[in-house]
């Protein structure tokens, strides 16, 4: 009888919410600091990996990563390496970076934005927002604005860039993990997650274009040691 393989877990979550979420402004690579809710999102996670046990701990540069992190790190004493990485970083927004969702929206109304290259931004806003903006332009022309996967708004990033870094960073994770036998725990970000579930659930394009990341969920994935 063969013996069965163990597996090694990823824990993935998103930083809890930040001021700029509150206030419904892209937040991209500005870094934004936790909110008071953030902090509750940040000890919800906290409680929900209470029980896990990981030995490497992965954050963004950002601060609300970090900060996130660290709730959840006090329950973990085994865990003995923090490593930074920026490939799990958010998505670079451009020009939109500081601006507000309702700003976007009345922009979009006034037809002032190529949605071809603007127009994935709206996977960045709430189901509430997005029925607007769907309801604003037909249900046809808001499904037309996914073509914006293949290119970023002017100075930031679009879905397959981040896709192209992330692929990078999961690949990195899978030797890394399987070298040292170790769990890792990685504090990351709505976009970042979006496209790291992407890869490792073999999701749709459209699949991943419709979720919503919660502020206040872990994702957990398992690999071969």
């Amino acid at each position: 009888m063969k013996a069965k393989k163990r597996k090694l877990k990823i824990y993935l979550f998103r930083h809890g919410k930040t001021t700029y979420n509150v206030k419904g402004i892209f937040t991209g690579w500005k870094d934004a600091k936790l909110a008071k809710e953030g902090v509750k999102d940040a000890k919800i996670i906290a409680r929900k990996l209470k029980s896990k046990k990981f030995q490497v701990a992965v954050y963004t540069r950002l601060s609300r990563s970090k900060d996130t992190l660290k709730y959840v790190l006090k329950y973990h004493p085994e865990c003995k390496m923090l490593i930074e990485d920026n490939r799990m970083i958010e998505r670079s927004y451009g020009i939109l970076e500081g601006t507000t969702h309702q700003w976007f929206i009345d922009k979009i109304g006034e037809k002032q934005f190529d949605l071809k290259v603007e127009g994935d931004a709206v996977e960045n806003l709430s189901p509430k927002l997005r029925e607007e903006v769907e309801k604003m332009l037909g249900e046809e022309e808001y499904n037309a604005i996914h073509r914006g996967w293949n290119t970023p708004p002017p100075y930031g990033e679009s879905f397959k860039m981040v896709k192209k870094r992330v692929k990078k960073f999961i690949k990195w994770l899978k030797k890394y993990m399987r070298k040292n036998q170790v769990n890792v725990a990685i504090s990351a970000h709505g976009n970042s997650i979006r496209l790291f579930r992407h890869i490792m659930e073999n999701a749709s394009v459209e699949d991943t274009c419709s979720w919503t990341i919660p502020y206040d969920k872990v994702y957990e994935y398992k690999i071969e040691a």
